[in-house]
C-alpha cells in the first residue's frame, strides 16, 4: 500500500530548524506584487527594510527562500506515505499566526499527519505544522490538505463534508488582485521551483496550456488584498486564513475576491473574471482583529 494510514498517524512528529532574513521577507512581498503599481505609494511597509511588516502568509515559505540556498522547499517525506509526486495536488491550506511574525528569525518546525481520509478515488492527507521560536513561544500553525489521486479505496473514514455556503446577500467588498505575466517566475524564488510554474513544455505535458501560478501565490495575493483593502494595511490584524484550491490561475489573470463580513470573521470566494468567474479559492474564511 502506497499509503499506510495507521503508520502515518502513529508516527512521531518530524522536526527541522529554519531561519529567514529581511531579504526573504522582501522577496516574498515583491513576488506578490508589492510596490509594482504606479498609481499607489511604493508600499514601503512591505518593500523597505525599515519598519518592515510581515504578511502572515510568509509563514508558508519561511526557511525556503534565498537564505536557504539551493535547498528550497522540503519534499513530501512522511512516514507511511509513499506516493508518486505526480499524483499529488495541494487541495487546501489553513494558517493561524499566534503573534506578529518577525522580519528575521529562527524557528523549530514540527510536522505530523493528523488525518488520512478515504475519498474513494483519492486519499486526502492532512498535514499539520507548528513553529516555535528559540524560547518555545508559538509562532504559527498551518494545516495542509494533500489530495493523492488514485490512492483511495482503502476503507477509511471519508471525513466530514464542509459546507461552502455563503451569505445570501451581496458581498460587503469586492477586491481585485491583478497578476503579472512573470508572477510565477518571481514566486518560484520563495522555494517552490516546480517546473510546472516556469517551463511551457512541462506545463503542456501536465495538461495546461502554459505555466500556472502557484496555489500558495494565489493564497498570498488574496491575503494581501484583505490586509490592504479591509484592514488598513495592517498585516498584524489578519490572524487566521483558510481556503481550498478550486482551480488554477494563469499568470496575467486577475483574482476577484468577494468578501462577506460578520464581526471579526470573513467569508470569501475568489474567482477569475477573465474566465467567466471560474473558481480559484472556495471554502475560504478569515479571522481578523478590530
Amino acid at each position: 500500500m502506497a499509503i499506510d494510514p495507521a503508520a502515518a498517524l502513529a508516527a512521531p512528529p518530524t522536526t527541522r530548524e529554519i531561519a529567514w532574513t529581511r531579504r526573504d521577507v522582501l522577496l516574498y512581498h515583491l513576488s506578490l506584487g508589492a510596490g509594482a503599481r504606479a498609481d499607489v505609494e511604493p508600499e514601503l511597509p512591505y518593500t523597505y527594510e525599515a519598519n518592515l511588516q510581515v504578511l502572515p502568509t510568509f509563514a508558508l515559505v519561511a526557511g525556503q527562500g534565498i537564505s536557504a540556498g539551493d535547498r528550497g522547499a522540503p519534499g513530501l517525506a512522511l512516514p507511511g506515505i509513499d506516493v508518486d509526486l505526480r499524483k499529488i495536488l495541494h487541495a487546501g491550506q489553513a494558517l493561524e499566526v499566534h503573534c506578529p511574525l518577525p522580519a528575521s528569525g529562527t524557528a523549530t518546525v514540527s510536522n505530523r499527519v493528523t488525518a488520512v481520509r478515504d475519498k474513494g478515488r483519492a486519499a486526502l492527507i492532512v498535514l499539520e505544522s507548528t513553529a516555535v521560536d528559540h524560547t518555545g513561544a508559538a509562532l504559527w500553525t498551518t494545516t495542509m490538505q494533500i489530495w493523492a489521486r488514485g490512492e483511495g479505496g482503502f476503507g477509511g473514514d471519508p471525513g466530514p463534508e464542509v459546507s461552502a455556503a455563503l451569505p445570501e446577500r451581496e458581498p460587503d467588498a469586492v477586491l481585485n488582485s491583478p497578476t503579472a505575466p512573470d508572477q510565477a517566475l518571481r514566486y518560484r524564488l520563495n522555494g517552490d521551483m516546480n517546473p510546472l510554474h516556469a517551463d511551457p513544455g512541462f506545463a503542456r505535458t501536465a495538461g495546461f496550456e502554459r505555466p500556472i501560478l502557484h496555489g500558495l501565490a494565489t493564497y498570498g495575493l488574496v491575503a494581501k488584498a484583505i490586509v490592504d483593502g479591509l484592514l488598513d494595511g495592517d498585516a498584524t490584524r489578519l490572524r487566521v486564513f483558510s481556503a481550498r484550491f478550486a482551480g488554477t490561475l494563469l499568470p496575467g489573470e486577475t483574482i476577484r475576491t468577494e468578501v462577506w463580513r460578520e464581526s471579526d470573521r470573513l467569508a470569501l470566494r475568489s474567482t477569475c473574471p477573465e474566465r467567466d468567474g471560474a473558481p480559484v479559492l472556495t471554502h475560504a474564511t478569515a479571522e481578523v482583529t478590530a
